[in-house]
């Protein structure tokens, strides 16, 4: 069964927010299981103008910048102001436990939900209904780290023909032998082999929050069907992408081509190219073709390869 994988750029800016660019903030849904991936400044409102609504699932913390943690406090406001009873599960680094605590304490909160809360590291898989959340090891100025959600393999293609030509009748022998199970029919034990092909991979989605390329990275996206990556600047700044700890537009579409990621998206983007990011698009196309900038609640749909 083949499950939707919408993405919405809630925020593709960097530390510094723009008129067209807000912070970190990727919405994920995942047939109907929504979740976000960092929470900026100004995510709740993002969330709205997208019409996402407030039913999140969990939120995933790649490290302890604002850009990247400051919409947490006020969504989950909302969320309770709104009537959530419903746990809220969130994800971090070192310190997820403490930040949390905090701001609970420090605003004075009384949620009408609970908090999840839990520390994850490089290594560290999530296993959810149909699908992971694999953390891996991101190289930033401070402790980082990167996600990757990864579908469950699919179950191979039924060959309806085959299958009648077995003397099979369409109905509920089709489902079971779709599913793995052999039939018997006229006395003749159909394995489920017989009709269906080999199984088919699933989607994978990488998001490196802020980096510098590196093997670990490189690694984590292999194969990835959507790169989200940090392109951060121009290769005319690449001694400011080295210094700060991000990478360039060509540095990312580097990490795509070695991968063999299908697509990249470019993300925190700079303000110093709020209004004209075609450099960056044309640094990053001349490495890997399917490069597209991200924008403020661009909206994406990972689509399965076969």
């Amino acid at each position: 069964m083949e499950r939707m994988l919408r993405v919405i750029f809630l925020g593709t800016g960097g530390a510094l927010p723009t008129t067209n660019r807000t912070p970190s903030a990727i919405f994920i849904n995942m047939d109907g299981e929504s979740m976000l991936f960092d929470c900026g400044e100004g995510t709740q409102q993002q969330m709205m103008r997208a019409k996402t609504g407030m039913t999140l699932g969990s939120i995933f913390i790649t490290h302890w910048h604002g850009d990247h943690f400051l919409g947490i406090p006020g969504l989950i406001q909302t969320m309770s102001f709104q009537g959530r009873t419903s746990p809220l599960e969130i994800f971090g680094p070192q310190g997820i436990e403490k930040f949390v605590k905090s701001i609970l304490e420090l605003g004075y909160y009384r949620l009408k939900f609970d908090l999840k809360v839990k520390e994850v590291k490089p290594g560290d898989v999530l296993q959810r209904d149909g699908y992971v959340i694999k953390i891996f090891e991101t190289d930033h100025s401070i402790p980082s780290i990167g996600l990757i959600l990864e579908e469950d393999e699919r179950l191979g293609r039924f060959d309806p023909k085959k299958a009648l030509e077995l003397g099979i009748k369409p109905g509920p022998i089709f489902s079971k032998l779709h599913a793995g199970k052999s039939v018997e029919v006229n006395g003749r034990i159909v394995r489920s082999e017989e009709v269906v092909g080999p199984k088919r991979s699933g989607r994978k989605l990488v998001y490196t929050g802020d980096t510098r390329p590196s093997d670990a990275v490189i690694e984590a996206s292999f194969n990835a069907d959507l790169l989200i990556h940090d392109g951060m600047l121009c290769e005319d700044l690449s001694d400011w992408a080295r210094e700060s700890k991000h990478s360039t537009a060509k540095e990312a579409a580097e990490v795509a081509k070695r991968s063999g990621a299908v697509r990249l998206i470019l993300t925190h983007i700079s303000s110093r190219y709020t209004d004209d990011p075609r450099p960056l698009l044309k640094e990053a196309s001349e490495v890997f073709e399917d490069t597209t900038i991200a924008r403020d609640l661009m909206v994406l749909e990972v689509p399965y390869r076969d």
